[in-house]
């Protein structure tokens, strides 16, 4: 019988510190890696000295282990998480469990679940968000998967995980299966979001504004003391401060071609196959997706023209004015993310708890921020929400900053500078307000080229109509597919 409460698989920089994190509240814990040279050196030096215990090969793992043994692993998602399942369900036992803290897409722990369960052991599929810092001294995490498994893994997972007000951890059961990893790539989606609205933000005073990276320092110094008070504002804050070696701004002299992982684009696919509007992120993804044609783009930029960025009234109240448009386009964000958080939970039969969800990402994560205390209160004072948007609080938010919202769009539109997610997010909420769309037109033109039918505003919903529009079409119409 071992005496280890968890085996971790993967030494990276992530797996490293999460032990680092364990051991520091009282685990004892032990370690493998493929590279069995990493289990030495980790454990000759940051271990040295700790409950940390190496081992050599997974047989030597999974025997120093407590029952219900518990594995986790801290593997590059994909197939090394399949062959590490593999390889270790011969050397476990019925109840021990198998958890997965790299960021996994979610149809693959779906099915990942099922598989283990079926040779009588149980898995858990949890995202781990806060990179390799919050790692360390308090992730914000995700579990989902076999719900048996949770009391045994409770202990360990709210321990290590960050804390907020009144000592909460930031990390409860989120359901069922691929539940903890779609959760987490909402968070990851939502992140993409955020740091695109900061973006363009600091675009519109940079180019229009012509401020400078230390005049923009302080506006984001003040905005972080105030209700964006956030993580992705805070560092943006620190970036902006930050000199190169000859004293300038290092931000200006970083190639502007971004890199993504593939989670946003995950969010993106999500919402496609769900039919769920989150056009917010959607832009963050097709942003960064622009920002990496840079030779077309400085090949187009000696090609195509349009207006020069002028500006001439008050840049005070202007950058107030981005500000609430910043904070307008960020509800939207998080209203669009919950909505297809709310579609998922019904295809995949997840019992969510939507406040729940906002307290885990309150801290420990990268989209943490005081924001997400209101997002808990407006699903504990109605957990039924169908939108962010309809919550008194959002609402009054909403209302009171649209003004500047369409100023900032208005200005940015006519002096050429993009601004992708606040213009989504301003026609998202104009949509969504809207009794009628002009989806009508649409249906009419479906009908006549597809003879796809539609339905009438005088008739009851479900009765299909066609138009034998021209006099030569037969009054035979096409199945129909509603999103």
């Amino acid at each position: 019988m071992g005496e280890a409460d968890l085996g971790l698989i993967g030494l990276a920089v992530m797996g490293e510190n999460l032990v680092m994190n364990m051991e520091s509240k009282g685990f004892t814990v032990a370690v493998f890696n493929r590279t069995v040279e990493k289990v030495t050196n980790f454990v000759a030096g940051r271990a040295k000295g700790k409950k940390i215990i190496g081992a050599s090969s997974l047989e030597e793992l999974v025997a120093s282990l407590k029952k219900p043994r518990k594995v986790m692993l801290m593997v590059k998602a994909g197939p090394p998480v399949d062959t590490f399942i593999d390889l270790l369900i011969p050397l476990l036992e019925p109840g021990d469990i198998i958890i997965d803290g790299g960021n996994s897409h979610f149809p693959d722990t779906i099915r990942r679940t099922k598989y283990v369960e079926e040779k009588g052991l149980l898995y858990i599929g949890t995202g781990v968000s806060g990179g390799e810092e919050g790692a360390l001294h308090g992730p914000s995490l995700m579990p989902g998967g076999s719900p048996a498994a949770w009391p045994h893994v409770q202990p360990i997972l709210q321990a290590i995980a960050a804390k907020v007000e009144g000592g909460s951890p930031c990390c409860e059961w989120v359901g069922e299966d691929g539940a903890g990893h779609f959760v987490k790539m909402v968070h990851n989606g939502i992140e993409y979001g955020d740091m695109q609205l900061i973006c363009e933000a600091y675009h519109l005073m940079k180019d229009l504004l012509g401020l400078s990276a230390e005049e923009m320092h302080a506006v984001f110094k003040e905005w972080n003391e105030g209700e964006l008070n956030s993580y992705l504002i805070e560092i943006t804050r620190d970036i902006l401060a930050y000199k190169d070696e000859d004293g300038t701004p290092l931000v200006e002299k970083i190639l502007d071609t971004a890199g993504q992982k593939g989670t946003g684009k995950w969010t993106g696919i999500a919402a496609f196959n769900e039919g769920v509007p989150l056009t917010l992120i959607g832009e963050a993804v097709f942003s960064r997706c622009l920002s990496a044609l840079k030779e077309e783009r400085e090949a187009a930029a000696q090609v195509l023209t349009g207006p020069r960025p002028k500006f001439t009234g008050d840049k005070q109240a202007f950058i107030e004015a981005i500000r609430q448009a910043l904070y307008a386009s960020k509800i939207v964000s998080y209203a669009q993310g919950y909505t297809l958080m709310r579609s998922a939970a019904q295809t995949y039969g997840w019992n969510l708890n939507y406040g729940g969800i906002a307290l885990i990402w309150r801290g420990g994560c990268i989209i943490r921020s005081v924001f997400l205390g209101k997002i808990k209160e407006a699903f504990e004072k109605d957990p039924k929400l169908p939108n962010l948007l309809l919550d008194p609080f959002f609402k009054a938010k909403v209302e009171a900053a649209q003004e500047s919202w369409r100023q900032v769009c208005a200005t940015a539109l006519s002096n050429g500078i993009p601004v992708p997610a606040f213009t989504s997010a301003l026609c998202y909420y104009d949509g969504y307000r809207s009794a009628r769309l002009p989806a009508n037109l649409l249906q009419a033109q479906r009908d006549y080229f597809g003879a796809h039918t539609y339905e009438r505003v005088d008739r009851p919903r479900g009765e299909f109509f066609h138009t034998n529009w021209t006099g030569s079409g037969g009054s035979t119409s096409a199945t129909t597919y509603t999103v």
